[in-house]
């Protein structure tokens, strides 16, 4: 109990892969664990699945096809929306390694060999798959699952690789309400996850150690540097972060909902990602996609041919 079982299965690890699950931002809900890894001296490096459009960058990035290495001084023509290189901006300022790597958004066979190759360039013996939110827990039977595509294709990507430590996080706990996800059910599936021995168990990121100040930091630069499009998930948990409670809005983007900032979404859920993995009821579907709109299609089927979904529920705290 004096340590979390995430951090007991990393403790011999040499070199440990993070990687934002869902893409976009989630790369930032790694952080603190890499810092925290890092101070433990531990080697780190941080990865995510990109919503930018990687192709539009010069061939200098390319590391691999579907592979590319993020530094704080790349170029590009984009707008203010790029988080990896806004994440390795950060990085650099704070003197901490600031390569951010990163993957286009395509079907799990091409993301798997990705993901194989910058394993293999890192020499990675461990890999912690983070999500932001909880669509990564989504077995595919519920209610709702959210935006499914990036976090099912990461993880079916990484159940398919060999290594000697694959686990799971999720941070944000009760977010991704606004997509149509029941937490009851999120609930559920921890439930069953820790019947099968998959659940690590939660932990929260006080705002007053290094990995959480570090954090709210790199959160509050992302927010500056992204004026039009700034992160709604990771608002919320540095908000909850910082004890802020109840209908706390961060960015004009949630003008008009109704929102929950609550402690809840500060812990962080860890898991055994072959556990969750094999849990899931459509990853076989996806396995031999090659484009994230596959990714999609078969999601769309599967739940089509769903008998029925599992009735959403309420917490009745």
């Amino acid at each position: 109990m004096f340590e979390p079982l995430l951090f007991q299965r990393l403790r011999g690890a040499k070199h440990v892969l993070l990687a934002g699950a869902g893409g976009g931002f989630d790369v930032y809900a790694a952080l603190p664990l890499a810092i925290a890894l890092r101070d433990a001296g531990i080697e780190t490096s941080l990865a995510s699945l990109s919503f930018t459009h990687l192709d539009a960058l010069g061939l200098e990035v390319w590391l691999e096809p579907g592979l590319a290495a993020i530094r704080p001084d790349t170029p590009s023509a984009f707008d203010d929306y790029f988080p990896e290189r806004t994440l390795a901006r950060w990085l650099d300022a704070n003197e901490l390694p600031s390569i951010v790597y990163a993957f286009p958004k395509t079907g799990v066979q091409p993301l798997r060999a990705a993901y194989r190759a910058l394993i293999a360039h890192l020499g990675a013996d461990a890999v912690v798959l983070v999500d932001g939110g909880t669509d990564l827990l989504l077995r595919g039977d519920e209610s709702g699952l959210g935006t499914p595509e990036e976090d099912m294709a990461s993880l079916a990507a990484l159940h398919g690789i060999d290594l000697p430590v694959k686990l799971a996080a999720a941070l944000g706990f009760g977010i991704d309400a606004h997509h149509g996800v029941n937490h009851a059910q999120v609930l559920e599936n921890i439930a069953a996850l820790e019947r099968d021995g998959g659940y690590l168990g939660a932990f929260s990121i006080p705002s007053t150690s290094r990995p959480g100040a570090l954090y709210l930091d790199a959160v509050d630069h992302a927010h500056r540097a992204t004026i039009t499009h700034p992160s709604i998930v990771h608002g919320q948990i540095a908000a909850a972060l910082r004890g802020q409670f109840g209908d706390v809005h961060t960015t004009d983007r949630t003008q008009g909902s109704t929102l929950f900032v609550n402690p809840l979404m500060a812990l962080c859920f860890t898991f055994d990602l072959d556990t969750l993995a094999r849990r899931n009821l459509y990853l076989d579907r996806i396995e031999n996609t090659v484009l994230i709109r596959q990714v999609s299609s078969a999601i769309e089927t599967f739940r089509y041919e769903l008998p029925a979904t599992r009735k959403p529920r309420t917490i009745p705290h």
